[in-house]
Parts: C-alpha cells; structure tokens; sequence
C-alpha cells in the first residue's frame, strides 16, 4: 500500500475525499476556486459519513491550522530572506502575497486532517 494510495490517511486527507469510504468528496467546489471556499458538505454523498458529528468538532482544526501555517510562514520567510538574499520587507511581502493565495487550502487541509485522525477507513461503507 503506497502513501498516496486509496486506503491510507494521506490519500482522504491530500484528496479531500471522505476519510471512511474515500470516494466522497468533502467539499463541492475544488479548493482554489475561490467559490464558497468554506462551505462543506454535511454528510458524504457516497457512504453517509456525518462530516459534523458533533458542535465544535472542527475547533481541534484550528490547532492544526496554526501549526500548518506556522511552520509555513517561517519556511517561506526564511527561503526568501536567506536562501534569495531578499530583504526582510520583501519577504514579508510575498509570504503575505503566498498566504493570500493558500488560506483557503490550509483551512480546508486542517479539516480534513482533523477529520481523518478521528474517522476510521471502512472500504465496505460505499453506500447510503
């Protein structure tokens, strides 16, 4: 079984895919549309899968969030200011430039690794 394969974690989590039957999709535009870019389904429209199970349950995500981003905003900083030789203005400005972009992908990467870390792969629940 590969990392990227259907039937590890990585798989629902990159694919934005349901973590239990892994074929329904999360949301229902793509991620850089930009098109009601935090809007999510309520259940999976393959197997059923409750993407809510309960209020607050995604308030773990924004730890997962912040650690994402985190370690983000220091790599791209650190790549442009020591590695380009760029000043430290400039490096800010394109990480904001850059974050602009990804915000959307880093909220909805968090919720789907929130999701996948407390929902089990069951490749028989492939209907409602």
């Amino acid at each position: 079984m590969g990392l990227l394969k259907r039937g590890s974690k990585l798989f629902s989590i990159f694919h934005f895919k349901c973590p239990r039957c892994q074929q329904g999709d999360l949301y229902p535009t793509p991620t850089f549309s930009f098109r009601k870019p935090f809007e999510m389904y309520e259940h999976c429209p393959v197997c059923g899968q409750d993407y809510e199970p309960e209020p607050g349950f995604y308030y773990g995500a924004m730890f997962i969030s912040y650690i994402i981003t985190g370690w983000f905003c220091l790599g791209v900083v650190a790549f442009f200011r020591w590695i380009l030789g760029w000043s430290l203005l400039n490096s800010f400005l394109m990480l904001f430039l850059i974050g602009g972009v990804l915000f959307v992908y880093f909220y909805r990467l968090s919720r789907a690794i929130w999701l996948s870390m407390n929902v089990k792969y069951d490749p028989k629940k492939r209907e409602i």
